[in-house]
């Protein structure tokens, strides 16, 4: 397979600029979807629900985030990213505006869940880890994803803190309309990521469809190994970021202790995504993902083994951090690997599809789980258990571009 080169865009447009632009959107994308647990309490008290109506709620957004990644990647792919960030941010933007003013369970799953589940696949980190594919040279790559991702991070180091501040200075609406505010900002911030149209930027046409993309890909063992994969990463991420504040309250923790838990775990992503990012391109992804998920089952272990405290809890919370989004970086740098950047929103999109779908089974069963029992400790057990299934599963992931023999014949 021959590498694409980048395209051909402004001088001043250089790829320090290109990826802090990225990291802004990153960051403001990221930030309120990751907060979102400090609002299950609060609004599940003032409207009389019980947890399973806000879970059901992000469970639902965290489905059609993944449904809507693909799509979102192919237009981006094939149109450009600017629109298609555009879109996302104002349907992001008007989901967290009508979620502070849901009357029913109707409104909040559409608000919650329908428009912010949109909103993020357009806008979020898996658009901004393609655009920069595609923007950026080679050897700035596996930076840029790690720093694109480290960003979404640092979103919720600053977002959950945040919210917490929002909701005890004001109220928890007042905090849901300050996020759909700086949502905004993602318009303007977009055109740095704007580019030429694949097809005219250059002489020469991509000879790929996107149906012979997804018909290689999905015929691709490894690809779809690390799509399987993935699911791990997004039931574990998605139950923690949700349910792990009103869990510690469960414990006899404050309210506070949970906001700054998973303001830590965005803190320490910030060297777990960048250190990824290095590592990636020094040691075989394939290992560096079956160590990630490995760790993540043995650190929920200990923690839900061992009596809650606030060190115990700021401790699982800084080595969580250090595992958090650090599987993105090899993910998505695989893809590019495997099959080029021509496409590689739209792929990364499926696999990020996956990891949706483990987003909406976590937050999902968190909150049925809890209502039917009255403890999260079965899902916490299933996050270990999927942690080990996919160290295992990552293991025979064959790192090498695929073979196409209609290009190398022509070539």
């Amino acid at each position: 397979m021959t590498a694409v080169a980048p395209l051909q865009i402004a001088p001043w447009r250089t790829p320090a600029i290109i990826i802090g632009g990225a990291c802004m959107i990153a960051l403001l994308s990221f930030g309120p979807r990751s907060a979102m647990g400090q609002f299950l309490t609060p609004l599940s008290f003032d409207h009389g629900w019980g947890r399973d109506v806000f879970s059901f709620s992000l469970a639902i957004q965290n489905l059609l985030w993944g449904v809507g990644q693909p799509l979102a990647g192919g237009v981006a792919d094939r149109f450009g990213a600017v629109r298609v960030i555009c879109a996302g941010a104002i349907l992001y933007a008007l989901g967290l505006a009508l979620m502070a003013f849901a009357p029913t369970t109707s409104t909040l799953h559409l608000s919650a869940g329908v428009l912010i589940g949109f909103g993020l696949s357009g806008c979020s980190f898996p658009m901004i880890v393609g655009a920069l594919g595609k923007l950026v040279p080679e050897n700035w790559r596996s930076f840029a994803f790690g720093a694109g991702t480290a960003s979404g991070s640092f979103g919720q180091f600053l977002f959950s803190p945040l919210a917490r501040g929002l909701i005890d200075t004001f109220d928890w609406h007042t905090a849901l309309l300050v996020f759909a505010g700086l949502m905004l900002l993602v318009l303007p911030l977009s055109l740095i990521l704007s580019a030429p149209d694949v097809s005219t930027s250059s002489g020469k046409a991509q000879p790929q469809s996107y149906k012979q993309a997804l018909s290689e890909a999905f015929g691709h063992r490894s690809y779809v190994l690390l799509v399987i994969g993935f699911f791990t990463c997004g039931f574990q991420l998605a139950f923690v970021t949700v349910h792990l504040p009103a869990y510690l309250i469960d414990r006899g923790l404050s309210a506070e202790i949970g906001a700054w838990t998973i303001g830590v775990i965005g803190l320490f992503n910030i060297v777990g995504s960048l250190s990824s990012g290095w590592l990636a391109s020094r040691m075989p992804k394939r290992f560096l993902l079956s160590i990630i998920y490995f760790a993540r089952a043995m650190s929920i272990v200990i923690f839900i083994v061992l009596p809650a405290s606030i060190p115990t809890t700021l401790i699982f919370g800084a080595v969580t951090g250090l595992l958090w989004l650090s599987t993105v970086p090899p993910t998505s740098g695989l893809v590019a690997l495997m099959f080029g950047t021509r496409w590689l929103t739209m792929l990364f999109g499926f696999a990020f599809f996956s990891h949706q779908v483990g987003g909406f089974l976590g937050v999902w069963l968190g909150g049925l789980m809890f209502e039917r029992t009255g403890s999260y400790d079965l899902v916490w057990w299933l996050s270990a258990f999927f942690g080990v299934a996919s160290a295992i599963i990552n293991l025979p992931i064959v790192e090498k571009p695929v073979v196409r023999p209609a290009a190398a014949a022509a070539a």
